[in-house]
Parts: structure tokens; C-alpha cells; sequence
């Protein structure tokens, strides 16, 4: 394990990624990790990453990381929670990384867009631009709000604009109507 103290949840967030890819998994990373990698950043101790599994897979890969030595918290999502399932992870030093799967109007091909970056020498599969606004401006909290506010003034025109609304779009009729606010179109 690569954490040492409280405040490391990268860390903690870069051992499971190992074991997720011995398992084979595709992961993406989302929240204020992802925020930083597309230049919006804000203090935030919490690590996210939405994986490519079935609710049921997901059961069965929390006695992986059970195994590892991380203390698990399997999470069913209610039938209106936009996440089916979410897997907790936590050490002894209250570090934590939230493992997210069925997040609704995600399209698959989501992972396939992710990024690659380097993250403590280690690689880093980061949501795409478009899917991180998207997913931010569906999610309609107020910091999620600013978050996609200022990614889409710091990419400026690099955005694929009609990727990013058909993204929307997947998400439902409000969260487009939102974006396009966003977009000022």
C-alpha cells in the first residue's frame, strides 16, 4: 500500500486501480481528480472512478479488495439513484476512494474516450473533457455546476461541441437544457 497518512486517497485510489487491472476492469476516474486533470482546481481530499462491471461483478471484486487489505463498503442505489452501486474503499488511515457502476445515461464508450495521464509515475485513465461537463452538469449540484462552467471556459474551442451535447442528451431533456445555458446556445 502506498498510503502512509490521512489526506492520500490518490494513493490509496492508485493501489486499487492495480488490482482493477490485474482483474481486467476498465475504470475511468471521475470527480475533483478529473477536475484537476482538465484544469478546474479545488481542495478536495476524495477520490472517484466510475468502472466498466455489472452491479454483480462488482460484489464479487469487493472480496478482491477485501483480500488486499482495504476495508470495503458495497452501496446499492435505490431504482431512482442515478448510481446502481458503489463501492467504498478505505484504510487505516481514513483514506478513501468511492468505486461507481450504473451511473445512468453513461455511454459505454465512455472508457474507450478516457485519457491517459501520469499520475506519481503510475497511469492514470481520466474521463474525456466532454464526459467530465456532461456528467457534471447532469450531477446539478452547485460546485458541480461551476466545475463544468469553468472546464468549458479553460478547453474554450477545444471541445467537440456536438459530442459533448449528444453526451448531454443521454443524460436527459434538463441536463441538455442546462448545458446549452452553460454553452450560451
Amino acid at each position: 500500500m502506498r498510503t502512509r497518512r490521512a489526506g492520500q486517497s490518490a494513493l490509496l485510489l492508485l493501489d486499487a486501480i492495480e488490482i482493477l487491472e490485474k482483474e481486467g476492469i476498465a475504470y475511468a476516474v471521475v470527480g475533483a481528480m478529473a477536475a484537476s486533470v482538465h484544469g478546474v482546481i479545488r481542495a478536495s481530499v476524495d477520490a472517484d472512478a466510475l468502472l466498466s462491471v455489472t452491479v454483480r461483478q462488482l460484489g464479487d471484486l469487493q472480496q478482491r479488495f477485501a483480500a488486499a487489505g482495504l476495508v470495503t463498503d458495497l452501496r446499492r442505489g435505490g431504482i431512482d439513484d442515478p448510481i446502481a452501486a458503489m463501492l467504498v474503499l478505505s484504510d487505516s488511515f481514513q483514506n478513501r476512494v468511492d468505486l461507481l457502476v450504473g451511473l445512468r445515461g453513461l455511454e459505454p464508450e465512455a472508457f474507450a474516450r478516457a485519457i491517459e495521464v501520469t499520475f506519481k509515475g503510475a497511469p492514470l485513465r481520466v474521463v474525456c473533457i466532454e464526459d467530465f461537463i456532461a456528467m457534471k452538469v447532469f450531477a446539478g449540484g452547485p460546485q458541480d455546476v461551476r466545475d463544468a462552467e469553468r472546464a468549458l471556459a479553460i478547453a474554450n474551442n477545444s471541445i467537440d461541441s456536438e459530442l459533448l451535447l449528444r453526451l448531454a442528451a443521454r443524460y436527459g431533456r434538463t441536463t441538455l437544457e442546462d448545458l446549452k445555458k452553460l454553452m450560451s446556445i
